[in-house]
């Protein structure tokens, strides 16, 4: 197997989303840009997407890490509409655009027409997420679009499985189509409940070894996923469930395993999110070599009528979604007090397609049962391929825009700076009843300036949240705090040269050097994580 095309991708990739963090543009659509105008390159191998890779691969990290990252609490204070994006939306859009299909393509079976509509149904919220956080969205929208990534693709592969099953001749029916995706879902929550426990005990049991337990962590998605799909249930839900239990106890975890696997994960996602975007425009020889001669203004209408489709299906069930509920009952209005069309706007807007839409296209079968092809599989793949990057150019471009425009902004700063501050306060004052408890037992007998210093640790802790609300140096503009942590910065960047120096001088040995060095990263860590 030839490793190099593989390095070139991640390299590649990685360089192209490091310019993105310096622009304006989203980064996924300049990777898609980029990998298009790389495609074209001589020399450039084929990077054909296998599906067979993405989505045991590829999908299951992905999901595992938003999920991790996500907040089991706010989701379920937000299962509404969550559900109804992720489940009742793309059910939706899987029958509008598979009807539409139907009626504009002359000789599109139905049953292919749904396959289309299955495909492009589950909208990829890497890119509007992104987006989301960058401008500073409020709360409740991201933690909707996350939701909804987390579920939507668990739906859409299951109606592709029931649309593909009719396509080929294979007996299926409405109450079929119903049973098989009862079995995934409710088969997939119950996969990823059975795993959660044992798995977290697990880790707990290996808390003395934060590198057993991290290798742990990078199995667990690939385990959850194989777990499901081996009984016929969804690995998508499976995977999703036990990473957000883990998430919502990672606390109970060694503070070593916490910190590795942040870096770990933020890594991983870096590089696939990076890696699958850039796929996606180097689809675009592989997608033309596929439809061989299908071409010219015909297919260029279905490609506008089916991108005009899938845009307009998610306005249609967004707003009504969003305010019939409210409508009809007076406990969501409770629920529920600060929802806005604007906020319905962002979310019907925010619907751009990615690398799942992709590599199930490619995963459609060549022939049916007897033999004969597969009915429109060609202009299935192309229509697919137009509808990603369509939403990612269109949407992509002015999600940006209209947020600015809409004035959405998130809950005031200062707000979640008092609101941090009294927890810390909260957390402060236990922490110090609990120390002068400890030191009354004659076992934890301390110095007096040891026992100072344990105090003063509490007390710097809690008072700096409460100094980044106060006045800042006129000079510097900084906040107390922020000239603190500039300052201890300086310190420890002092003495990690001096160390440095005495190893050069052979005063100390390398491993010294690492023991000396890793506590200074500890430390300015600690200084820079309380900014965060």
């Amino acid at each position: 197997m030839d490793l190099m095309p593989l390095l070139l991708l991640v390299a590649g990739s990685a360089a192209v989303a490091g310019v993105g963090r310096r622009t304006p543009v989203p980064g996924p659509l300049l990777l898609v840009a980029a990998g298009i105008a790389v495609s074209y390159l001589p020399g450039v191998p084929d990077y054909t997407l296998d599906p067979h890779v993405v989505l045991p691969l590829v999908l299951p990290p992905l999901l595992h890490t938003a999920a991790l990252e996500s907040s089991y609490l706010d989701l379920r204070a937000n299962a509404r509409p969550v559900a109804l994006l992720s489940v009742g939306y793309v059910l939706f859009a899987t029958l509008t655009v598979g009807a539409v299909a139907y009626l504009v393509v002359p000789g599109m079976p139905l049953t292919a027409a749904l396959v289309l509509g299955a495909v492009v149904a589950p909208p990829d919220a890497v890119a509007a997420t992104a987006i989301a956080r960058r401008l500073g969205l409020p709360s409740r929208i991201t933690t909707i679009l996350q939701g909804e990534s987390l579920v939507n693709d668990a739906t859409a592969i299951t109606a592709y499985k029931v649309a593909v099953a009719a396509a080929v001749g294979e007996s299926a029916s409405w109450a079929g189509g119903v049973g098989e995706f009862a079995l995934a879902s409710l088969g997939g929550i119950g996969v990823g409940l059975v795993l959660m426990v044992p798995l977290h005990w697990l880790r707990r049991a290996l808390r003395d070894s934060a590198l057993l337990e991290n290798t742990l962590s990078l199995l667990i998605p690939f385990v959850a996923y194989a777990a499901a799909e081996q009984v016929g249930a969804s690995g998508v839900l499976a995977v999703v469930v036990v990473a957000l239990y883990l998430g919502h106890r990672s606390w109970q975890v060694d503070f070593e395993t916490r910190l590795q696997e942040q870096a770990v994960w933020k890594m991983v996602a870096f590089i696939l999110e990076s890696s699958v975007f850039a796929l996606i425009g180097l689809q675009l020889p592989v997608v033309l070599r596929e439809i061989g001669g299908i071409g010219g203004a015909r297919v260029a209408w279905y490609a506008v009528v089916v991108f005009g489709c899938v845009v307009a299906a998610r306005f249609v069930w967004v707003f009504p979604a969003t305010f019939l509920p409210r409508l009809l009952s007076a406990r969501v209005r409770r629920r529920e007090p600060e929802v806005t069309w604007k906020s319905a706007a962002v979310v019907g807007w925010a619907g751009m397609r990615g690398v799942v839409s992709l590599a199930i296209a490619f995963s459609v079968p060549h022939t049916v049962h007897g033999g004969g092809a597969f009915p429109a599989r060609e202009l299935i793949l192309l229509l697919t391929f137009t509808t990603v990057i369509g939403t990612l150019v269109v949407q992509g471009l002015t999600l940006p825009p209209l947020i600015r425009a809409l004035h959405l902004t998130g809950p005031d700063e200062r707000r979640v700076t008092l609101v941090e501050a009294q927890a810390q306060n909260e957390a402060s004052q236990a922490a110090e009843a609990r120390l002068a408890a400890l030191l009354e037992d004659p076992r934890n007998a301390l110095p007096g300036p040891l026992a100072d210093r344990l105090r003063t640790v509490m007390e710097r802790r809690r008072n700096s949240v409460w100094e980044r609300l106060g006045s800042v140096n006129e000079e510097t503009g900084e906040s107390a705090d922020a000239t603190y942590r500039r300052l201890s910065g300086e310190l420890i960047d002092t003495e990690r040269r001096v160390f440095v120096q005495l190893r050069d001088a052979r005063r100390i040995d390398d491993e010294m050097l690492r023991t000396l060095l890793r506590r200074l990263d500890l430390e300015e860590a600690a200084a820079y994580r309380e900014e965060e």
